[in-house]
């Protein structure tokens, strides 16, 4: 694998023997490195330059960003979890990176935090509550290890209150997406409204997890292991095309997706086959209201897609649940099972 190593210099000499030789610098007019690049020991000296170049001054927000990063609750989160906290700490490293750990306790640095917040909702108010939640989170790290006094953004609340209640993917939806989507996104949805996972999980899904009967995997959000029972309809469409190793979703030129790939795809597809208004993330809201209205109970639906009973209730009572038309329906068709209807003849 080729690592980029940002400001490296390099100067190649002719000797007296008519060889060249290159020497390397970690950046112009920084210290030289030994050996070449790829070799161990040049990757561990271009790594301590750079340290040391950088490193930040201590009693400044900085040095608890970094810290952050070089914890084991650093560790315990999913890659895609690092990724997006990373691109949000470059945003908080910009505007608070020089910002004092003793200024944490005075009552006037909640309102400066809260001040960046909102000049970010003007863009995109979630995009602010994520920012909000990264900083509160890394300070609530810091303030358990006695790197701050306090944290200023403790139950800061939240901007945002949008919500995807009405975004469930009907049956008309899935009709309309196998009718006009390509072929090779066909499987993704079947997978997806049968085993509520997220996307990242099913992509990264492997024949070697799917014995004929249950589906195994282990989500890479929250670390949960979910044995989910395969369907009808689903073994049909895995035994189809079944395989014996790698990914079990390939895009048109059978290769695994890549997330932005699959992503790219998903939407053209959702256009050309006329279905809007909901996405692929809704599918595994939409695979808990079904199940609930098959009669799954909540913990059968929360074993199966790794839900936890409480997310799952919330789905049921505020997300998705009280909007399908599905469950009036039924309701009233048990009424009328239920129901002694009164003798009106002598009315």
């Amino acid at each position: 694998m080729r690592v980029r190593l940002k400001g490296l210099n390099r100067r190649t000499k002719t000797l007296a023997d008519g060889s060249a030789v290159t020497y390397y610098w970690a950046w112009k007019g920084g210290p030289r490195l030994p050996g070449k690049p790829g070799d161990p020991e040049f990757i561990a000296a271009y790594n301590a330059a750079v340290a040391r170049k950088i490193k930040p001054r201590q009693g400044m927000l900085l040095s608890v960003l970094n810290a952050f990063q070089a914890s084991s609750d650093w560790d315990d989160l999913a890659p895609r979890t690092q990724a997006d906290y990373a691109k949000l700490i470059k945003v908080i490293e910009k505007k608070f990176g020089e910002f004092p750990l003793s200024g944490m306790s005075d009552r006037r640095t909640r309102g400066i935090f809260m001040e960046w917040r909102d000049e970010r909702a003007k863009a995109s108010r979630r995009q602010a509550d994520y920012g909000w939640q990264v900083l509160a989170r890394i300070l609530s790290w810091a303030h358990g290890r006695g790197l701050v006094s306090a944290n200023p953004c403790e139950k800061g609340g939240r901007l945002y209150r949008g919500t995807r209640a009405a975004n469930v993917w009907t049956v008309a939806d899935e009709a309309a997406f196998y009718a006009g989507a390509p072929r090779h996104l066909h499987l993704p949805l079947t997978l997806a409204l049968w085993t509520g996972q997220r996307q990242g999980d099913l992509l990264r899904l492997t024949w070697q997890q799917y014995d004929g009967k249950v589906i195994r995997l282990q989500q890479s959000k929250t670390g949960t292991r979910v044995v989910i029972p395969v369907g009808a309809p689903l073994k049909a469409a895995l035994d189809a095309m079944r395989g014996k190793v790698g990914q079990i979703l390939l895009n048109s030129d059978g290769v695994p997706w890549t997330a932005d790939g699959f992503r790219s795809s998903w939407r053209k597809a959702c256009a050309a086959a006329g279905v809007v208004d909901v996405t692929f993330n809704d599918i595994r809201g939409t695979a808990v209201t079904r199940l609930a209205i098959a009669g799954a109970t909540v913990p059968e639906i929360a074993t199966i897609t790794g839900h936890s009973l409480r997310d799952v209730n919330a789905i049921l009572d505020s997300n998705y649940l009280n909007r399908d038309p599905a469950l009036g329906e039924s309701a009233i068709r048990k009424l009328e099972t239920g129901t002694k209807i009164p003798d009106r003849a002598s009315d």
